[in-house]
């Protein structure tokens, strides 16, 4: 996508605000597109329903089917399809009204089967707050900046006038746990840099109106025992105690537990960083002194090197719970590690080498598409598998071109989940059924139908199988030849093609459009 003209950027290259682009869209709060200052008139809620699903698919095509189906929840007229095209007719006059009559659309765009928007990420409020959250910042002062500049974006709720839209709601509570992950990032920045004292009012209200969010207690605490007030800070820790016991039945976490044990002994590392540093030395250890061996490593389990090592990481308890409950009642899997944060996660697989990281891709301090990147960049590392609660996540073609080997919802059945832990192992990993079809529409009307060159038909076919979900032993089935020689030929086609493993051919497949979102089986 072209960035605007007069579009600021910081010396990474991320988006900090745009000005003077030809239209600017604004969902974090009430919806509205914006032109030479004014606000366009985008007709009724219906027809801004349309913009607004465009989108939230990020730039990705939208099949007229599918904002037909999530436009009117249950039986859709007659004449939706025609009263679509009328929606995008008059849009597209709203936001191009000197556009020739014959002139091709520039933002709303046709991309069979569907439409989509085309907005430079400085264009979109919602776009550009998201990239500054999860870009990886080099330091305190650098992510203190961006989170600020991410969060002063917000007008009020995402999406506010389609709460009605099961679509709109759920992209509403993703943005609006980024915020929450924004506020914290920008807490635990300005305490790294020795800011403490106006942050209290800040993490007091986000605590109480979190109790659940076990970071956001631990940067009240570590701000009111820097600011001198100890008694706060353990008052503090008991309140989140008893939030967690009271709703969850559980006790503090691992990081808050060695806060509380430090703030009462008064451990000198907890103790605010010289403003003339920077803060740049606080890191993990503001919580454990020895950051790798800071994360739990259950006992015993160096006895049992035989069974599949899983190392799990996200910052909420619950979460946590339930799938130690699950590997717990599953023979030969052994729980080696539990991390709250993506930093804590690269020291574990650095200190106990599991054979499967299951990581939160949205976690404080470092979420965990950039701590996957940073463990598969790693000589001879372990599969990782994302986890997300929402299966619209945006991050899952990231993920997978990172070289993830799976990518699955945390509602999912515990039998799916240890499937996908004994797939990734296997090589045959693939996605979570719930958030296929997502994949499958970020290609729709992006076909490229341009085999990489030395592929022989066999093995094109070979790769349309392994994208349409098939196993090597449904692969094995449907050519009727034996299981190991279709393992042996993936594993050449991933070696020949320099990809990491089954879930980038399958990246490949729809890049190159030897599958299309119509494909049989797809």
């Amino acid at each position: 996508m072209t960035q605007p003209r007069g579009a600021r950027h910081d010396r990474e290259g991320h988006c900090l605000y745009a000005y003077r682009a030809m239209v600017t869209f604004r969902a974090l709060g009430p919806f509205e597109a914006i032109s030479d200052g004014e606000t366009l008139d985008l007709g009724g809620q219906r027809q801004q329903a349309v913009l607004a699903r465009l989108l939230v698919a990020g730039g990705r095509a939208v099949p007229v089917s599918v904002l037909i189906d999530e436009l009117w929840p249950g039986e859709p007229p007659a004449q939706a399809l025609s009263t679509i095209q009328g929606y995008v007719s008059r849009l597209r006059r709203a936001l191009e009204p000197n556009r020739a009559p014959r002139e091709e659309a520039g933002v709303l765009v046709s991309a069979p089967p569907g439409y989509a928007l085309r907005a430079a990420v400085e264009d979109v409020d919602s776009w550009c707050f998201e990239h500054l959250v999860k870009s990886d910042h080099e330091g305190p002062a650098a992510t203190l900046e961006r989170m600020e500049t991410a969060l002063a974006l917000w007008r009020g709720p995402a999406l506010a006038g389609f709460q009605e839209l099961a679509w709109a709601q759920a992209e509403a509570t993703r943005l609006d746990e980024l915020r929450l992950l924004a506020v914290e990032r920008r807490a635990d920045a300005a305490l790294r840099l020795g800011r403490t004292g106006p942050m209290i009012p800040d993490l007091e209200a986000h605590a109480s109106a979190h109790p659940l969010r076990e970071e956001a207690w631990r940067l009240l605490a570590l701000a009111l025992y820097r600011a001198g007030r100890q008694g706060d800070a353990l008052g503090a820790l008991r309140r989140a105690r008893e939030a967690l016991r009271d709703e969850l039945g559980l006790d503090l976490g691992p990081t808050l537990q060695r806060l509380e044990q430090d703030i009462l002994v008064q451990a000198e590392h907890l103790d605010a960083p010289d403003p003339a540093v920077g803060g740049s030395s606080i890191g993990a250890s503001e919580v454990a002194p020895s950051t790798p061996s800071a994360p739990s490593v259950p006992e015993g389990a160096a006895a049992r090197a035989a069974a599949l090592r899983v190392l799990i990481a996200d910052d909420q308890a619950l979460v946590r719970t339930g799938l130690k409950v699950i590997l717990d009642s599953e023979p030969g899997l052994d729980l080696v590690g539990e991390a709250e944060n993506g930093e804590q996660a690269i020291a574990l697989v650095q200190s106990v080498r599991p054979d499967v990281v299951l990581m939160d891709i949205q976690m404080p301090r470092l979420d965990g598409l950039a701590a996957a990147r940073r463990i598969l960049a790693a000589e001879a590392p372990p599969k990782v598998i994302m986890m997300t609660t929402f299966g619209t996540d945006e991050n899952l073609y990231a993920a997978l071109r990172a070289g993830v080997s799976g990518f699955v919802l945390k509602t999912s059945a515990p039998e799916q989940l240890i499937a996908a832990i004994r797939a990734a192992v296997a090589g045959d990993a693939l996605l979570d059924p719930a958030v296929t079809t997502h994949l499958i529409a970020a290609f729709a009307g992006r076909r490229d139908p341009a085999a990489p060159e030395g592929l022989s038909d066999s093995d094109i076919d070979l790769i349309k199988l392994v994208a349409r979900g098939f196993t090597n032993r449904q692969i094995a089935m449907t050519l009727a030849v034996p299981e190991q020689e279709v393992a042996d030929e993936v594993t050449a086609l991933l070696r020949g093609l320099g990809l990491v493993d089954r879930a980038q051919l399958v990246v490949l497949a729809y890049e190159r459009g030897l599958v299309s979102p119509g494909s049989p089986g797809a």
